[in-house]
């Protein structure tokens, strides 16, 4: 399906998206003060697969059939993954300050993209992995107040970024749908095996909380894919920052979280490495290819949407 293009659209349900996103991100800190981390993942899965229910549905099991599992598998392994390590930052850190450290992913995409893929490394994409580290480690602040967990949620968008591009391989042969499905269904397959040993029986209210993760999670997805749609990436791309402020503003409100000068500089920083890196998939790419990590609804000439909101 083609949307009428309009940027004002694109950046409303781009900012709609993220809002959700941080929401979803305040629900999973919420339940981590009282749930295993294996937990929260599991059922973030578990409800999301059951939320994407009706789109399976419609598109039928035949269109499930895949000559490629290996790659749907490594995609799920990945995106997991760094499922596991955001969702521990967010427990453990500053809320703002996890959405950040995830929004590092699209620095490293290139490079990943160069390794795997032997696509070329734009000298715009290099100065981006400079300037991103640079606002990287104003936020992690080394040698002074260090807090390791930032680490993890680093680890997490190189995870994620290897999952993206996985997403890329797959996009050559695989339509949107079976791409979600099979990452929600190894996804939930793979974090049911250390919930096992790590089990706690939820609350009422923390049943509440997990049942929410998923649905708000998949809604951020539909919204960033109704963004990318209605305008191009370079455009509109750089709303996805407005995650932080919301995280910021959420992480005050709840949690009396302030931020620092070195925070606020490397979000700066950070904003213009993660448009730089865009920038330089857009030179490379042409324009209908771009959306594989942007999240637009595939057609004609277009790739699988992005399916690894957390």
């Amino acid at each position: 399906m083609i949307y009428p293009q309009s940027f004002a659209r694109g950046a409303l349900f781009i900012l709609g998206s993220e809002f959700l996103l941080a929401v979803m991100s305040a629900v999973v800190k919420t339940a981590a003060d009282g749930l295993p981390n294996e937990v929260i993942v599991f059922f973030r899965n578990v409800f999301g697969l059951l939320a994407l229910t009706p789109l399976l549905l419609r598109a039928g099991w035949g269109g499930l059939r895949t000559r490629v599992f290996h790659l749907h598998l490594a995609r799920g392994l990945c995106g997991v993954t760094a499922m596991y390590c955001f969702f521990y930052a967010i427990g453990h850190i500053k809320l703002a300050d996890a959405m950040l450290l995830k929004l590092t992913t699209p620095i490293f995409i290139p490079f990943v993209a160069y390794f795997w893929l032997r696509e070329r490394l734009p000298n715009l994409a290099r100065a981006a992995l400079l300037v991103g580290f640079v606002g990287v480690l104003l936020i992690i602040k080394p040698g002074f107040d260090l807090e390791w967990v930032m680490l993890i949620a680093l680890a997490g968008s190189v995870m994620a970024a290897l999952a993206k591009v996985t997403i890329r391989k797959l996009s050559m042969t695989e339509p949107a749908v079976r791409v979600v499905f099979y990452f929600a269904a190894i996804a939930a397959v793979v974090s049911a095996i250390p919930m096992l040993w790590a089990w706690q029986t939820p609350t009422a209210s923390q049943w509440a909380l997990l049942m929410a993760i998923g649905p708000l999670a998949t809604l951020a997805q539909l919204c960033m894919t109704r963004g990318y749609a209605s305008a191009p990436a370079a455009q509109v791309g750089i709303f996805t920052y407005s995650s932080v402020l919301f995280g910021a503003a959420l992480g005050w409100l709840f949690w009396e979280e302030w931020w620092d000068l070195f925070s606020v500089g490397g979000t700066m920083l950070i904003a213009v490495a993660g448009a730089m890196a865009l920038r330089s998939q857009q030179v490379d790419i042409p324009d209908e290819g771009i959306a594989w990590e942007a999240g637009a609804v595939p057609g004609p000439g277009r790739p699988a949407a992005r399916s690894d909101h957390l």
